[in-house]
């Protein structure tokens, strides 16, 4: 018989390791929650992109090259002022709420949510202000005196058109930034495809009708194609208020079941903010930076070396089209590569170095998985892929192009993710350094690249900003805890010898095309080039690296729907 004591030490024994299982199973069920909520996002991501590169096809059928150069005047400083507007609140929104969640203090993450959305009202009033008045501005840094095509005041138009989105745009992004903090990832994955359809469907409506039915003026119709951001935000807007309406009863609820609420001044929840901020905006604009040097150099460079007569074609050719292509692997790598970070963080918090190490490498090793084949196929298919999707009349300028910007997507993708390790380790402020360091670089060589390389220039002065401020974010991840890149090394050779057969396998088929058509005679014939060295090359890549179980060992899972094609 057990005395009564032995009773109770046996009930609190059993106790503890029922709480262990429910806390484990939370766990497991929490981790479930975050994958499939990073992957819902990473899924309506990647969609948004596809589109954004897919409705770009008619888009510069209609405008041509000339009306694309334009549109990106306007768009690339759009983004940079929308990042500074916003300066990382959205995400830091969520962190912080998150935060607050964990330890029942709804009523503070409400409060926080609603200081926010007032705060990105009135920076983003003010950014509108900015680009709106400062469009002449922006409009002669960009447009050398002596362009043809298109006047400062043409610019200047389509500047103003696309500033009016910086009035509505900020406070959408706190509420996905809210939704996000509450782990629910629903709303930010359906606004933000919501808001893309949206602002395609208007622009390609719009310009359609300006240009083909009106016979208008491209400045006005690249006016309206920016204008279609406006119209994308109030889309996302209307999805994300019927999200609200449904669940602010649950979220009131949540406050007043809160037994104890602690009014915390709103200065000290701005100042614990804008400290999570901070990393956020860096990594937010600066793919944006290296464009917008782009934009303000590339004109008067082009036009000094006797090139001003193609700078518009050869300047949308990777800054607008190029960059749409090449961002699609990046969004997708990124995506699945930045779910790993909080768990990073977690590992370097409790000081488990073996787990930190795995999970870092893991998130380097999905980076070089999806973007090293990806760029090598694109740049073995940069002229079918460019005359597939966008015309043969300036492929011999834009094929050259778009292979040299291959590469480039890769080092924006190391630097989204070792910026993002960065912060999963406390030294978020290197990042300041390192992006310092890449951009410094961009500006004092561009134009000297430019008049040196010819319109090649600005891609490799990007290549050269991006390599330094990566190779800088990868020795702070080295020396600060001491990390070895020894796995991510041994596997990213194998990477490349694979990559080498896709290669291989891809030439093969340009080869064997080539008896019977030609890429530059149709697009239909650039478009079977794509489809099938895409195909048979993707197909091969992905089966090595499935027969080899790198991929399960790089994404650390089993890949079901490659057991069921492949039959193992």
């Amino acid at each position: 018989m057990l005395s009564s004591l032995e009773k109770h030490h046996k009930k609190q024994y059993y106790g503890k390791i029922r709480t262990l299982h429910k806390m484990k199973n939370l766990g497991g069920t929490m981790s479930a929650n975050i994958l499939r909520g990073t992957l819902l996002l990473t899924g309506a991501s990647f969609l948004s992109k596809l589109l954004g590169m897919l409705y770009v096809i008619p888009f510069e059928n209609i405008v041509k090259e000339e009306g694309m150069a334009l549109y990106s005047f306007a768009y690339v400083p759009y983004t940079i002022f929308l990042s500074i507007s916003t300066i990382g609140i959205p995400l830091a929104v969520s962190k912080f709420v998150s935060k607050y969640n964990a330890i029942d203090d709804y009523y503070t993450s409400k409060r926080m949510f609603q200081s926010g959305i007032i705060l990105m009202f009135c920076t983003g009033f003010l950014a509108f202000l900015i680009m709106f008045f400062g469009a002449e501005t922006i409009a002669r840094w960009t447009i050398a005196e002596s362009n043809k095509n298109f006047s400062i005041l043409d610019a200047k138009q389509v500047i103003q058109m696309v500033s009016f989105s910086l009035l509505i745009i900020p406070g959408m992004a706190v509420v996905r930034g809210f939704f996000q903090g509450n782990q629910s990832m629903g709303p930010t994955a359906i606004s933000q495809v919501v808001e893309q359809i949206a602002r395609i469907i208007f622009l390609l409506v719009a310009v359609f009708i300006i240009v083909v039915l009106l016979d208008g003026s491209i400045t006005t119709a690249v006016g309206f194609a920016t204008f279609s951001a406006f119209i994308g935000g109030i889309a996302s807007w209307i999805v994300l208020g019927i999200y609200w309406k449904q669940r602010k009863q649950y979220i009131n609820e949540k406050i007043e079941q809160q037994k104890r609420k602690e009014y915390i001044p709103t200065k000290t929840l701005f100042k614990e903010l804008l400290s999570y901020a901070g990393p956020f905006v860096l990594v937010g604009i600066a793919i944006p930076l290296y464009q917008i040097i782009d934009q303000f150099t590339y004109s008067h460079a082009m036009a000094s070396v006797g090139l001003g007569d193609i700078w518009e074609i050869a300047y949308s050719s990777f800054n607008m089209q190029g960059h749409k292509l090449v961002i699609i692997p990046v969004t997708v790598a990124t995506g699945l590569s930045l779910a790993l970070v909080p768990e990073i963080t977690k590992s370097f918090n409790i000081s488990n170095k073996t787990q930190l190490t795995q999970q870092i490498n893991q998130a380097f090793q999905i980076i070089l998985f999806f973007v090293l084949p990806a760029i090598v196929g694109l740049m073995l298919l940069s002229y079918p892929a460019y005359g597939a999707l966008f015309g043969l009349e300036t492929i011999a300028i834009s094929g050259p192009l778009l292979t040299w910007y291959a590469p480039v997507a890769l080092f924006f993708a190391l630097f989204t993710v070792s910026a993002a390790i960065l912060q999963g380790i406390e030294k978020q402020r290197f990042t300041l350094i390192s992006l310092s360091a890449g951009i410094l670089l961009k500006i004092l060589f561009n134009t000297l690249f430019i008049q040196t390389f010819g319109a090649n220039g600005a891609i490799i002065a990007t290549m050269l900003g991006t390599l330094v401020a990566v190779s800088l974010n990868l020795w702070k991840i080295k020396s600060s805890i001491n990390f070895s890149y020894k796995q991510t090394i041994k596997r990213g050779i194998l990477m490349l010898i694979f990559t080498s057969f896709m290669a291989l396998v891809i030439v093969i088929v340009k080869w064997v095309l080539g008896f019977w058509i030609s890429y530059d005679e149709s697009r239909l014939h650039a478009l079977t080039y794509l489809l099938l060295g895409v195909g048979i090359g993707g197909m091969t890549y992905l089966w090595l690296g499935y027969a080899s179980t790198l991929f399960e060992r790089v994404v650390d899972r089993k890949i079901g729907f490659l057991d069921r094609i492949f039959r193992r």
